[in-house]
């Protein structure tokens, strides 16, 4: 089988997006990801190397991917990181970006750009400092908001902010949100919460409908659709005001599933190739590295991965089972 050729699964979607886990690590213990007691954390040798991650992701550059994600855990706490960033950035993507909790990013912001990162999401549940401390458990609000402007004075552009609401948690500081995307010019993602926390506590009256997170925006700030439907196949809505001053968006996947449009494939910190945050199917990448494979051999586990994929995650349905693997084990 050879190697180059764009990766399309059999509904006629090319996947181009490649969200990389390069650890399961973190150095928080969010309320919507970890319990308090924390999660056991597999073995280092477990891991992939920073070596293996490069490997998949020349693969996958070759198959076609123009995107790549680095995720977590926390990525920043992997030791290598901005090394792993130069390697990565000699591949060629067309976007080299990284998801982050903010905590560590603003000493290691300039040194990050300068391997080649092109930008970051930061995550960020709650512009009041106690309750930003209830919801991480650790970690300091104002660090956090420093660290977005290291990240912009570094060249990573735009600092998007990614913000899970959970009803009765924080769904009262939509408007406070809306007001920070128009005072710095910096998109919020407003993301509903999914059920893949690790406690396996999630319930569907916790979730916040993106559509009436819109609504409460708009009665105050008129906004319009920039690219709905996932411009392409980014999953988040867009909407700008309708005065210039900047732009939210949503991710709805729970209340308005977008698989029919999803690009995104997954590997995890193990080394799993995942087609779906919501599936339990993996096929090891790590298992045919470290057994002597070759590359035409990762490819072809990265097209049966596509192959498998199915037309829709099933949250909805009576039947849905939930993923065995938290949000911090899979990837962002």
């Amino acid at each position: 089988m050879p190697l180059d050729g764009a990766l399309a699964d059999r509904y006629g979607r090319a996947h181009t997006d490649l969200r990389v886990s390069v650890t399961d690590r973190c150095n928080l213990r969010c309320v919507y990801c970890m319990p308090d007691e924390g999660v056991p954390f597999r073995p280092r040798e477990e891991l992939l190397t920073l070596e293996e991650i490069t490997r998949v992701a020349g693969v996958a550059r070759r198959l076609g991917v123009t995107s790549l994600r680095l995720t977590g855990g926390e990525p920043l706490v992997r030791r290598g990181l901005v090394e792993l960033v130069r390697q990565l950035a000699g591949l060629g993507f067309d976007d080299l970006a990284l998801t982050t909790n903010g905590t560590a990013l603003g000493p290691v912001a300039m040194a990050l750009a300068a391997a080649g990162l092109n930008r970051v999401n930061i995550s960020c549940d709650s512009l009041r400092p106690g309750r930003f401390g209830e919801i991480r458990r650790r970690g300091e609000l104002a660090k956090v908001l420093a660290a977005m402007d290291a990240a912009e004075a570094a060249g990573l552009r735009p600092v998007k902010v990614n913000v899970v609401l959970m009803a009765g948690v924080n769904d009262d500081e939509v408007p406070d949100f809306a007001a920070f995307a128009r005072e710095h010019g910096r998109p919020v993602r407003f993301i509903e919460f999914m059920p893949l926390d690790a406690q396996g506590a999630w319930d569907r009256s916790q979730v916040v409908p993106s559509a009436e997170v819109l609504s409460r925006i708009n009665d105050i700030w008129p906004i319009e659709a920039v690219m709905t439907g996932g411009c392409g196949a980014a999953p988040a809505d867009r909407y700008r005001f309708c005065d210039g001053k900047g732009e939210v968006g949503v991710v709805a996947s729970v209340t308005r599933p977008f698989c029919g449009s999803c690009n995104r494939l997954r590997l995890t910190a193990d080394g799993a190739f995942r087609n779906c945050l919501f599936s339990d199917e993996e096929i090891s990448a790590r298992a045919i590295m470290r057994g002597g494979g070759s590359d035409e051999d990762l490819a072809r586990a990265l097209r049966l991965s596509v192959w498998g994929k199915l037309p829709g995650h099933g949250i909805n349905d009576p039947g849905f089972l939930r993923p065995s693997r938290s949000m911090s084990m899979i990837g962002g």
